[in-house]
C-alpha cells in the first residue's frame, strides 16, 4: 500500500477514448507524468474501458499509480445520467467489465449506452462510485427537483456500497455547480456519505480549450457559433497540485478524502498469456489427443486423393514416411506451445463453411506452410511440395503466437460469423477499432463546425496530399504546399482552422469496429473483457473495446476471416458456367496449361488476382512465365525493394544472362530463383545447412535480418560463421555467404504467402483463359459500385474484341451477364440506381415480356421502385433510348413521369383502372414536357456523370476532321511512331494529385481516346498553371514529348510540354482557310454560312475542268467549329486546310 503525502490526485482523466469529449493521448498523459512525477492518475473515460489496459501499462512504466474507472451512465425515473465507477480488486474490475458490456448489450439503437440501478447493484462488489457533477445522474435528478428519488437512490446505494460511495465536488467555474454543491453539502452527513474532490480533466494544457471546444462540437455535430449550445468552462486542463489545494481548501473533508483515494486501491489490469476455449469432445480427453487424431485422417485423404496422384505409384511408403515425419513434428510443437486448440478451432469453421458451400481461400501468411493446417483442411497448399517450412509459422523461440488469417467469399463471409455465434455462444467478439481525426478529417471536422462553406474546405482539404503508403501530417502537408500559406492570407478563418485541425490531429473521433477480427475466449466474455456494440452496423456480434493491440496484451486470441473479392468472382463464374451445364472443379484445374501461360505472357492480365497492375503487368510479359513456381516468385517480388531484381529473375530464365548462386553449396536452394533470395524461407534453408541451424533458430535469424537491430544481428552472425566453420567450411566464405544474404533477407517475402495467393492469380488466369466472358461479367458484377474498375474492364473488352451490349432496359439484367459471347451492362452499375429497385423493374420483364414503350413501362413498374435520382441515371445512361424519344425529353418530365407511375399504382389499388383502360393501345396520352435534345457534347457528360465513363461513344470524335486538319494524332499513333513530338488530345477520365519526396506537386492523369485509354504525369510548374481547369469529363489537347530508354528493354518516357482545354484549340479565331470546292459548288450555301465578318482570311479553290481557280474573300469572315461542321458536311466541299 502507498503512504499519502498529501498530493491532489486528479481521479477523472478522460483521454481520447472518450470519444469527441477527452483529448488526451495517453502517451502524452504518460510522458506528462513522467516529467512533473505524478504519483497517481485515475482514468474515467465515458462509457467505454477502451483505454484501460493501455492506461494502466504505460502510467505504470513511468511510475505512477494507474487507478482503474469509467463513467457508466444509469437509467432510472426516465432520466440517463453518468455515474464513475473504479476497481478496488481484480473482481472488482470484473464487475467493473461486466457493467460496461451490459450497458452495451442491453441498450437499444435509439438511445445512449445504460445499465439498470440493479445491474449497479448485483455487481457492486469492489467497486467505488463518485456520484458526479451537476450534468451526471444526480445532478440531473437534482435539476429535475426530483430530490425524493436522489435520496431514496443514494440510500439504496449506501446500503449495498457502504464505505465505497462519495459525493463528488467539482469547480470549473461552471454557472450551475454552485448551487449543486451547495445541495451536497448539506446532504453529506444527514445521507451519510463522505465528501471528495475532484476535476474533471479533458485536455493536458489550457491553451487546448477553444480545439477542445470544437471537438466537443464535432461529437454533437453543433457549430461553434451556436449561442444555444452548451459549453464548458476553460478549466478544464490538468491543474497542478498546489492551484487544485488552493481551490478545495475550504473543504478540508473533500481533500482528504482525495488524498487517501489512491491508498483504497490494490489492483492494476496487467497482460495475460493467450486464453482459449476448451474443444474437448466425448472422442476424446484433450485437444493434444484430438489434433492428432484428426489430423492422422487428415493426411490418409490428403494422400490418398492428392498426394499420390501427382507422384509414382512405386514411392508410394517413401512419400507415407516422409508426410508422417513432418506431421509428427509439428503435433509435437503445437502440442508443447499449447496450441492445439487455436488449429482445432480454425480448422472447425473452415470444415463448416466448405460443407456449406462458401468458398474459402487455399491459405494465406506463413500458415500455408503448416502440413498440419493441410490435413485439416485449413489451407490447400502441400507444404512439402512447394517447399515451405513449418517454422515460419510456429516455433518454441517465437515471442508472440502467429494466427491464421482465412480469406472466405466476401458475400458469404457473414453465414460464418453466425456459425461462430451459434457455435460459441457469448464467448465471441469482433474487436473494435477507432476512426482517427487524420489531416484531411480533422480540416473537414472543423471547418464544418467552424461554418465554412463546404466546397472552400474541399479544397483545402485537397491541398493534403492523399497516399496511404506515405500519409503526410497536417503540418507537413502545410510545410509543403504554399497554397495554403496564400489562403492564410486571404482568409483569417483558414488560419482558425488550421491552427484547431492541427490541435486535434490524430485524435479518435469514432469507434467502429474491425469486421473481419474475432476473439474466441470461453462461455462469458462479457465478464472477462469489456464489449462494445456498434448499432450503426449490421454485424451479428458484440466488439470488445479493447483495441487489436490492448485485445492481444490481454490474452484474446485474434481469428482473422477475410472478405477476398477474388474468391467471390470465382465463385459467381463457376456459377455461371453450372448455369450453362460446365462443371469446373477449380480445385483440381491442371497448374501446367500451356494456354494459361500463353495468355499470361502476353500481359492482358486485368482482372487476374494479384497481376493487374500496368508494372505487374510490364514484368509478367517480359518473363513469359511457363510454371506455377514463376508465378509465386513474380507475386513475392512485386514489391518496392526486391521489384529491383525482376529484370535480373527474366534475363536468367530467359538464357540472357548467367545466375549467381553466391556459393556452390546454396546451388540446389537458389536454383529455382535464379540465384536470387526470393524468400524468407530460402535464409532459412541456408542457415540450416550451411550452419547447422534448427529450423527455429533460421527463423530468429530471418527476423534479425529483418529487423536489422545491429546486436542481435552480430551475434547471430558469429552463431552463423561458428556453425558454418563446423560443417568445414572456411571463415572467410562463411562471412561473405552471409554478408551476400543480409541484404536480400531483410526484404525477403514469405513464400507460403506468395503461394497461396499465385494459386489463387492462377485460378482466375484459368477462367480467363477458357471462359473469359463470363469471368470478366462476373468480376464486373462485384465492382459494380467501382467507376474505376468498371472503365478498365470495359476498355478490356474493346482489346479482347467482345461486344458490349449497352445499358437498355429490354436487353441488360441488373448484373453483368455473358450471353452468346457478348456481355450485357450491369444496370445496377449506374449511378444512383439501387440494386434491389432493378432487380424488381427486369423481374417484372421477365414475367411479363419486354416493355413496349416508355409509356408501357410506366403502367408496369412499382411506385416503389421508381425515384427521381434513379429515373435521372437510367435516362442519362441511354437505358431507354430504344423508345425513340431523345434524352432530354424524358430527363425534364420525370418529375411527371414519376406521378403518372403513383397515379397508376394508386388507381390498381383502389381497383378503379377499367381493365380495357390498361389495353397497350389505350393509354398512350402521356405528354412529355417540352425540351431541347441534348447537343452531342452535352449527352456524353450527363452519360459520364451516370455511368463514369463513355460508352455510347466518345466526345473526341466529333472532332475528328479537324483533328487531321490540326494534326492532332491519338495517343496511341504517337507511342508508336518515331517522332519526339506530337500533338495529341484526351479526355480526363480521373485525376490524382500527390507530392513528390522534396514536397513538389505532380498528378497521374488518366486520359482516353477512341482508342483507348493512358496514364501520363503532369509535373510541377504546368500543374501548377492549369490545376483549375484539370477535372474529369474535360478533354485537352497536349503537346507531348518523347524520349526513348535503353534498359533491358527499349521503354519510352513522355513528358506533357504545354496543355491547352480543347476549347481553347477548337474555338480558336483561325487567321487563315483554304476551302477547295468540287465542279459541283453551291455558292449560295457557302455565300450563307461564311456570311457574319471576323478575322479569317478566307480562300476558295474552285475545280473546275480539271483547272483550278484560287479566289480571296475581300472581307475576312467569322470562321470557328461550327462553321467548318457545316461547310465539312456539304458533299461538294473536298478538302478545308488551315
Amino acid at each position: 500500500m502507498l503512504v499519502s503525502d498529501k498530493r491532489f490526485n486528479n481521479i477523472k482523466i478522460h483521454t481520447q477514448y472518450s470519444i469527441c469529449e477527452g483529448a488526451i493521448k495517453i502517451d502524452d498523459l504518460a510522458e506528462y507524468c513522467k516529467l512533473n512525477k505524478i504519483r497517481s492518475l485515475g482514468l474515467a473515460d465515458s462509457f467505454n474501458l477502451c483505454g484501460a489496459l493501455e492506461f494502466s501499462e504505460k502510467l505504470s512504466k513511468v511510475g505512477t499509480q494507474p487507478i482503474i474507472g469509467t463513467q457508466i451512465n444509469l437509467k432510472a425515473d426516465n432520466i440517463i445520467g453518468k455515474v464513475t465507477l473504479y476497481a478496488k480488486s481484480e473482481e472488482g474490475y470484473k464487475n467493473l467489465t461486466k457493467l460496461s458490456s451490459l450497458s452495451y448489450l442491453k441498450s437499444k439503437e435509439i438511445e445512449d449506452p445504460s445499465c439498470e440501478i440493479k445491474d449497479l447493484l448485483n455487481n457492486n462488489k469492489d467497486l467505488i462510485l463518485l456520484t458526479g457533477n451537476y450534468r451526471d445522474f444526480f445532478g440531473k435528478l437534482y435539476q429535475s427537483n426530483k430530490l425524493k428519488n436522489f435520496n431514496e437512490t443514494i440510500s439504496l446505494l449506501k446500503k449495498c456500497f457502504s464505505n465505497r460511495i462519495y459525493f463528488e465536488i467539482q469547480r470549473h467555474n461552471e454557472s450551475d455547480e454552485g448551487n449543486f454543491e451547495v445541495f451536497l453539502l448539506n446532504n453529506s452527513k444527514p445521507l451519510g456519505i463522505p465528501l471528495i474532490a475532484s476535476q474533471e480533466v479533458f485536455y493536458l494544457d489550457k491553451n487546448m480549450y477553444e480545439a477542445h471546444d470544437a471537438l466537443r462540437c464535432i461529437g454533437e455535430k453543433n457549430f461553434i457559433d451556436d449561442k444555444n449550445r452548451f459549453k464548458l468552462s476553460d478549466q478544464h486542463f490538468f491543474k497542478n497540485h498546489n492551484e487544485l489545494i488552493k481551490l478545495y481548501s475550504d473543504i478540508p473533508e473533500a481533500l482528504e478524502n482525495n488524498f487517501n483515494f489512491p491508498l483504497r486501491f490494490n489492483y492494476k489490469p496487467r497482460k495475460s498469456k493467450p486464453i482459449l476455449p476448451s474443444i474437448a469432445n466425448d472422442r476424446s480427453n484433450s485437444p493434444e489427443d484430438e489434433i492428432k487424431r484428426q489430423a492422422t485422417i487428415g493426411l490418409a485423404n490428403r494422400l490418398e486423393n492428392f498426394i499420390f496422384k501427382k507422384n509414382s505409384s512405386e514411392e508410394k511408403e517413401k512419400f507415407k514416411k516422409k508426410y508422417e515425419d513432418r506431421l509428427n513434428h509439428e503435433i509435437n510443437i503445437i502440442n508443447s506451445m499449447d496450441y492445439a486448440s487455436y488449429f482445432l478451432i480454425v480448422s472447425d469453421y473452415i470444415r463448416w463453411a466448405k460443407k456449406n458451400f462458401i468458398p474459402v481461400g487455399p491459405g494465406r501468411g506463413s500458415g500455408a506452410g503448416s502440413l498440419v493446417a493441410y490435413c485439416l483442411d485449413i489451407t490447400d497448399l502441400d507444404p512439402i511440395e512447394y517447399d515451405l517450412i513449418f517454422e515460419r509459422f510456429l516455433n518454441p523461440d517465437r515471442i508472440s503466437m502467429p494466427d491464421f488469417d482465412i480469406d472466405f467469399c466476401e458475400d458469404k463471409r457473414d453465414r460464418v460469423f453466425e456459425y461462430l455465434k451459434t457455435k460459441y455462444k457469448d464467448g465471441v467478439a469482433h474487436i473494435i477499432t477507432f476512426g482517427k481525426l487524420k489531416a484531411r478529417m480533422a480540416l473537414r471536422d472543423v471547418g464544418r463546425v467552424l461554418g465554412l462553406p463546404y466546397g472552400h474546405v474541399d479544397r483545402l482539404c485537397k491541398m493534403v496530399p492523399f497516399d496511404p503508403s506515405r500519409p503526410l501530417t497536417l503540418q507537413e502537408s502545410i510545410d509543403r504546399e504554399p497554397r495554403f500559406k496564400e489562403e492564410i492570407k486571404i482568409n483569417p478563418k483558414v488560419k482558425k482552422l488550421l491552427d484547431l485541425s492541427l490541435q486535434l490531429e490524430g485524435l479518435n473521433r469514432n469507434m467502429a469496429t474491425h469486421a473481419a477480427g474475432v476473439v474466441i475466449a470461453g462461455d462469458k466474455l462479457a465478464e472477462q473483457f469489456p464489449l462494445y456494440v456498434d448499432h450503426s452496423s449490421n454485424l451479428i456480434l458484440p466488439s470488445t473495446q479493447y483495441d487489436m493491440y490492448s485485445s492481444e496484451n490481454a490474452g484474446l486470441v485474434k481469428f482473422d476471416l477475410l472478405g477476398l473479392k477474388t474468391l467471390t468472382v470465382i465463385d459467381k463464374t463457376l456459377k455461371r458456367l453450372e448455369a450453362k451445364k460446365i462443371n469446373l472443379d477449380i480445385s483440381k484445374i491442371n497448374q501446367d496449361d500451356e494456354k494459361v501461360f500463353s495468355l499470361l505472357s502476353t500481359g492482358e492480365t486485368t482482372g487476374l488476382f494479384q497481376l493487374e497492375s500496368a508494372g505487374m503487368r510490364e514484368a509478367i510479359k517480359q518473363m513469359k512465365p511457363n510454371k506455377f513456381d514463376d508465378i509465386i516468385a513474380l507475386v513475392a517480388l512485386y514489391r518496392p525493394g526486391p521489384m529491383s531484381n525482376i529484370p535480373i529473375y527474366n534475363n536468367c530464365k530467359n538464357g540472357k544472362q548467367e545466375p549467381d548462386y553466391i556459393h556452390p553449396i546454396l546451388k540446389k536452394i537458389l536454383e529455382p530463383t535464379y540465384g536470387i533470395i526470393i524468400y524468407q524461407e530460402q535464409v532459412m534453408q541456408i542457415a540450416q545447412i550451411l550452419a547447422g541451424f534448427t529450423a527455429g533458430e533460421a527463423d530468429i535469424l530471418r527476423r534479425a535480418m529483418g529487423k536489422k537491430k545491429k546486436v542481435e544481428l552480430d551475434r547471430q552472425k558469429e552463431r552463423f560463421i561458428n556453425g558454418a566453420i563446423k560443417n568445414g567450411i572456411a571463415k572467410d566464405v562463411a562471412n561473405f555467404v552471409f554478408t551476400k544474404i543480409e541484404p536480400f533477407a531483410q526484404y525477403g517475402f514469405n513464400k507460403s504467402h506468395a503461394a497461396a495467393y499465385a494459386l489463387i492469380a492462377y485460378q482466375t488466369a484459368y477462367l480467363k483463359t477458357y471462359h473469359k466472358e463470363d469471368f470478366i461479367a462476373a468480376t464486373m458484377s462485384t465492382e459494380l459500385t467501382n467507376t474505376s474498375k468498371l472503365r478498365e474492364f470495359v476498355e478490356e473488352l474493346k482489346r479482347l474484341n467482345v461486344e458490349i451490349i449497352n445499358p437498355s432496359i429490354n436487353k441488360c439484367f441488373p448484373e453483368f451477364k455473358a450471353i452468346n459471347d457478348k456481355i450485357y451492362y450491369g444496370l445496377g452499375a449506374i449511378k444512383n440506381v439501387g440494386s434491389e429497385a432493378i432487380s424488381n423493374i427486369i423481374k417484372e420483364r421477365e414475367k411479363n415480356g419486354n416493355f413496349k414503350s416508355f409509356e408501357d413501362f410506366m403502367r408496369r413498374v412499382s411506385s416503389k421502385d421508381v425515384n427521381k435520382l434513379q429515373l435521372e441515371g437510367l435516362t442519362k445512361a441511354g437505358v431507354f433510348d430504344e423508345f425513340k424519344h431523345d434524352r432530354n425529353k424524358i430527363f425534364v418530365s420525370i418529375p411527371k413521369v414519376i406521378q403518372h407511375i403513383k397515379n397508376i399504382n394508386d388507381d390498381k389499388i383502389n381497383k378503379q383502372t377499367n381493365l380495357f383502360e390498361l389495353d397497350e393501345g389505350k393509354n398512350n396520352n402521356f405528354e412529355f414536357l417540352h425540351s431541347t435534345p441534348w447537343s452531342q457534347k452535352e449527352l456524353l457528360a450527363e452519360e459520364f456523370k451516370s455511368i463514369g465513363f463513355y460508352i455510347s461513344n466518345h466526345p473526341l470524335n466529333e472532332y475528328e476532321n479537324i483533328f487531321s486538319q490540326l494534326n492532332i494524332i491519338s495517343f496511341d499513333e504517337f507511342y508508336k511512331n518515331d517522332l519526339s513530338e506530337g500533338l495529341i488530345a484526351g479526355t480526363i477520365m480521373s485525376i490524382q494529385e500527390k507530392k513528390s519526396a522534396k514536397g513538389t506537386p505532380y498528378a497521374i492523369i488518366k486520359f482516353s481516346d477512341k482508342n483507348g485509354e493512358f496514364e501520363l504525369f503532369l509535373f510541377a510548374e504546368i500543374l501548377i498553371n492549369n490545376r483549375n481547369k484539370l477535372k474529369e469529363s474535360e478533354s485537352f489537347v497536349m503537346t507531348l514529348q518523347k524520349d526513348k530508354i535503353t534498359d533491358s528493354v527499349e521503354k519510352k518516357r513522355i513528358n506533357i510540354r504545354k496543355i491547352l482545354s480543347l476549347d481553347e484549340v477548337i474555338n480558336k479565331p483561325y487567321s487563315k482557310v483554304t476551302i477547295e470546292l468540287k465542279e459541283n459548288f453551291k455558292i449560295e450555301e457557302v455565300k450563307e454560312i461564311l456570311s457574319q465578318k471576323g478575322g479569317t482570311i478566307i480562300n476558295l479553290v474552285i475545280n473546275k475542268k480539271n483547272k483550278k481557280a484560287k479566289y480571296s474573300l475581300q472581307n475576312n469572315r467569322k470562321f470557328d467549329l461550327k462553321d467548318f461542321k457545316a461547310l465539312k458536311s456539304k458533299e461538294y466541299v473536298k478538302k478545308i486546310t488551315f
